[in-house]
């Protein structure tokens, strides 16, 4: 029996959009869910393997945060991009439509892999097409 090819809502938006991108399958570790652990589970660089964090901050509400997996957010950056940050997903195809940032080193690379909104499953993607089709900022978010 032929298995049912993955579609998620971040892969129908981007079709929909008409913008490029590949998919990355690997195995789940629900031991360990790092991006960092991703990059050596798919023998990819860390450096391409972004995280999505989405916040709530107290008057701003829900913001996302694409950053690289194995950097910590700087709530002070994302408090002065956002207005107001507390607290700390694939950031394509959300059920509603947040603010979203990406973190500035994501566009030193041709690509980058981000989350396809489903454990084991990445988007390859080009870091200009990602802010195209969720209409992100882009800033230094990160500490360090």
């Amino acid at each position: 029996m032929k298995s049912k090819a993955i579609r998620t809502n971040a892969m129908r938006l981007l079709d929909t959009q008409k913008i490029k991108y590949e998919t990355a399958e690997y195995e789940v570790d629900e031991n360990d869910l790092s991006g960092v652990h991703l990059a050596e589970t798919a023998g990819v660089d860390v450096s391409v393997v972004y995280k999505t964090l989405v916040v709530r901050g107290e008057k701003t509400g829900i913001n996302v945060f694409v950053i690289p997996a194995a950097k910590e957010l700087d709530l002070k950056r994302c408090a002065a991009a956002a207005g107001d940050i507390r607290g700390g997903c694939s950031p394509v195809g959300m059920k509603k439509k947040y603010p979203t940032f990406i973190d500035s080193s994501a566009f030193s690379h041709e690509r980058i892999y981000v989350s396809a909104g489903q454990r084991g499953v990445q988007l390859i993607i080009s870091p200009e097409d990602l802010k195209n089709a969720v209409f992100a900022a882009v800033g230094d978010y990160v500490r360090g």
